[in-house]
C-alpha cells in the first residue's frame, strides 16, 4: 500500500496538475480567440468595460446577490466555494506535497483553522446535495452530476480530516489516506473536462457577453421592419416611436409591462 500512496502523491499528482493546468489554460486561450474573433466581425466596437469589470467582480465576491434567490441554499454555496478553493492550497501537508513535487510553496494555515474550514466544506458539502434533492425545482433541472459532485469533492476533505485527527491503527491511516489522495488526484484530472471549468470561465463570463454577444448589423433594420416600422431609422427616441404605435398596440405593449 505504501508504493500506491507515493505513487499518488508523486507522479499521479504531477499528471493530474499537468492535465489540469494545460486543460484549463486551453479553454481559456480558446475563449479569448473566440472573444476576439467576435469583436472583430462585429461593427459595434464599443464595450462598457467599467461595467464588464464591476459585472465580474460582482460574481467573485458575490457577497450583495446572496439574498435574492434562495438565501440559504445560496449562503452555503458560496462557503463551499470558498472553502474547498482556500483549505488545500494553504494546508500545511499540501504545501509540502507542491514542495516535493514543483519545488514551490507558501504560507500555511493554522492547523486549527484548517479543521474548522474543512468542516465546513463538508457539512456545505451535504447542505448544497441536499438542498437539490428535496427541492422540486432543483431536482428537475440537474443532472447526476449535479448530485455526484458535491460528494466527490467532500471526500478528501471527509478522508483527509479522519486521517490527521482520528486515533487510527496504521492500516486504517494508510487506507483513509489513499482515498483521500486519489480522490484528489480524480478530481484534479477531471476539472478541465467537466463543468468544473467554470472556475476559470466564470470571471471570463461578463466579458464574453459584452464583447461577443452584439447583434449583427442591420439588425436592428431587420427588427424595425418587422414591427411594420420599415420606413422609420431606428434611432427615433423610443418616446416618439411609442407615441407612433397604434392605439391597440401601444396599450397591449403598457398593459404586458
Amino acid at each position: 500500500m505504501t508504493a500506491w500512496i507515493d505513487f499518488a502523491r508523486g507522479p499521479l499528482f504531477r499528471l493530474s496538475f499537468a492535465l489540469m493546468a494545460l486543460g484549463l489554460l486551453r479553454i481559456v486561450l480558446l475563449t479569448l480567440a473566440g472573444v476576439r474573433e467576435g469583436y472583430q466581425n462585429s461593427s459595434d466596437k464599443i464595450v462598457a468595460w467599467k461595467e464588464v469589470r464591476r459585472q465580474t467582480l460582482g460574481w467573485l465576491f458575490p457577497m450583495a446577490r446572496l439574498w435574492r434567490q434562495r438565501p440559504i441554499y445560496s449562503l452555503i454555496s458560496f462557503l463551499f466555494h470558498a472553502g474547498m478553493i482556500v483549505t488545500p492550497l494553504f494546508l500545511a501537508s499540501h504545501i509540502l506535497l507542491w514542495r516535493n513535487a514543483l519545488g514551490i510553496g507558501w504560507a500555511a494555515l493554522p492547523r486549527r483553522l484548517a479543521n474548522w474550514l474543512t468542516l465546513l466544506v463538508i457539512f456545505a458539502g451535504a447542505g448544497l446535495f441536499l438542498g437539490r434533492l428535496l427541492s422540486p425545482a432543483a431536482r428537475k433541472i440537474s443532472k447526476a452530476q449535479d448530485f455526484l459532485w458535491p460528494l466527490l469533492i467532500a471526500a478528501p476533505f471527509v478522508t483527509g480530516y479522519i486521517a490527521s485527527n482520528a486515533i487510527l491503527s496504521p492500516r486504517t491511516y494508510q487506507e483513509f489516506l489513499l482515498v483521500h489522495l486519489y480522490a484528489g488526484d480524480l478530481i484534479l484530472l477531471m476539472i478541465p473536462f467537466t463543468k468544473l471549468a467554470h472556475c476559470v470561465l466564470a470571471p471570463l463570463s461578463q466579458l464574453v457577453t459584452a464583447v461577443a454577444w452584439k447583434f449583427p448589423a442591420g439588425a436592428g433594420d431587420r427588427v424595425a421592419e418587422t414591427l411594420g416600422f420599415g420606413d422609420r431609422p431606428t434611432w427615433l427616441p423610443k418616446a416618439r416611436l411609442t407615441a407612433e404605435l397604434p392605439e391597440g398596440a401601444a396599450g397591449k405593449g403598457g398593459s404586458e409591462r
